[in-house]
């Protein structure tokens, strides 16, 4: 039987490997499997939101192992250390335990097909001190651990033990995940009080987001950017752009200008790469981001047996420019690969994958949500804010949901979802 690997259970390998496991490893016509390191699924862009303590990943989280059960498929607990391109095998590395006890050896897997979905990692630039110093938001237990250390903080603050007179707290980088978990972060702070916490108010909080660029969300039009900016700057953060860090060290940033932006909590949110064992992995082409190099099939350059997706795919538009790191960009190349892993099998032609931009938003908490749509479909971007553009924001996890759940499914989820909130605090704050 054909044996198919999916290597990253993110957004696009997820759904990829459901729609295989439903349509092939159901019906017998293939195995399907899927390797993470994680026992769990979680949507990436919502990371920001388990950091501010708005969304429980514990609640929220998707068991592979089960899911795995119920789509046809069969789950792997591991991490990709090497690829066999002549004999068709990955090696999973030897895992331990939470007390760093040997939990699973070392183990080879066959593969006919092989999809790469490993998905990125943030990228510090080699700017010193940020490995030591800083947070970064690349999985839910980075998310998690960020948001005991805001706790601590706060409840140090409730007590009168901080040397400060405020919670001092800087995120590098302009983007989407930078933006939004500021705006989380004051959204969770209106809430403390209500949970135990002392003497707290948004004034207690000094927030600095620092953009190396000349704007906030560089991927917007620059009136949506402006209108995000000013949000931020209204519910009381200090937007610096223009602002190059060259070091982080245990009381703050240090700027190329010498400044120091103070600080106890740091986020590094400010570009990505894909993991650096893929640089050259296999004797594969890769970019300096150590991004796999495809054909626009999405299969890569040196190897038609081996696909790769998201955001470790280096794919080139026709426009010469590559196809942005973004959850729709996953998702439309989990479609693709799809159907190209099927016309494969087939011996039929494959189709060339064509990045569709359907647009951007960025949503501030529960204060506004703005964006554009449609992007390159059209000649004019359509600017949204308010309601109208939540809805939409909101939409696109739902879509993720769909690819996985089915429409039944998903709107059984949301409905107990929403009871959930009746009966629950909505915030996670202990």
């Amino acid at each position: 039987m054909t044996k198919i690997i999916v290597v990253g259970g993110g957004a696009g390998g997820l759904e990829l490997v459901t729609k295989l496991g439903r349509k092939l490893g159901r019906k017998g016509k293939a195995e399907v499997m899927l390797v993470d390191r994680n026992r769990t699924h979680l949507w990436k862009p919502l990371l920001h939101e388990v950091a501010a303590g708005a969304m429980d990943a514990g609640i929220d989280a998707l068991s592979y192992r089960s899911h795995a059960h119920n789509h046809g498929f069969s789950f792997h607990l591991g991490s990709l250390s090497n690829i066999d391109r002549e004999h068709k095998t990955i090696t999973l590395g030897a895992m331990l335990d939470e007390g760093g006890q040997p939990m699973l050896s070392e183990r080879t897997l066959e593969y006919d097909i092989l999809v790469l979905a490993i998905g990125s990692v943030s990228n510090d630039f080699g700017t010193k001190g940020v490995s030591e110093h800083c947070i970064f938001l690349d999985r839910p237990q980075q998310a998690e651990h960020f948001h005991d250390q805001l706790m601590n903080r706060f409840m140090q603050y409730g007590e009168g033990e901080l040397s400060d007179d405020k919670v001092d707290i800087a995120i590098v980088g302009g983007g989407a995940t930078g933006v939004e978990l500021s705006a989380e972060l004051y959204n969770a702070v209106e809430h403390l009080g209500a949970y135990g916490f002392k003497n707290l108010s948004p004034d207690c909080l000094r927030l600095t987001l620092v953009e190396a660029g000349p704007r906030i969300l560089p991927a917007l039009p620059d009136r949506i950017a402006g209108m995000a900016q000013k949000e931020l700057r209204d519910l009381g953060v200090d937007v610096r752009t223009n602002t190059m860090v060259v070091e982080a060290t245990n009381k703050g940033l240090i700027t190329k200008n010498g400044d120091l932006v103070p600080a106890t909590l740091m986020v590094w949110a400010a570009g990505i790469k894909a993991p650096d064992f893929l640089k050259d992995i296999a004797g594969l082409e890769s970019n300096r981001n150590n991004q796999l190099t495809v054909k626009p099939t999405l299969q890569t350059s040196r190897d038609e047996h081996i696909y790769v997706i998201g955001d470790c795919a280096h794919c080139m538009q026709d426009n010469g420019k590559p196809v942005p790191p973004r959850a729709q960009s996953a998702h439309q190349m989990a479609s693709m690969t799809y159907l190209n892993i099927r016309a494969q099998l087939n011996n039929k032609p494959l189709k060339p994958y064509v990045y569709k931009d359907h647009g951007s938003l960025v949503n501030l908490s529960r204060y506004t949500t703005v964006g554009s749509l449609m992007g390159n479909l059209m000649r004019g971007s359509m600017m949204v804010e308010g309601l109208f553009a939540r809805t939409v924001y909101v939409s696109l996890y739902r879509m993720h949901q769909v690819a996985l759940h089915g429409y039944i499914r998903t709107g059984l989820m949301m409905l107990v979802g929403r009871i959930n909130r009746l009966l629950h605090p909505k915030l996670k704050l202990h």
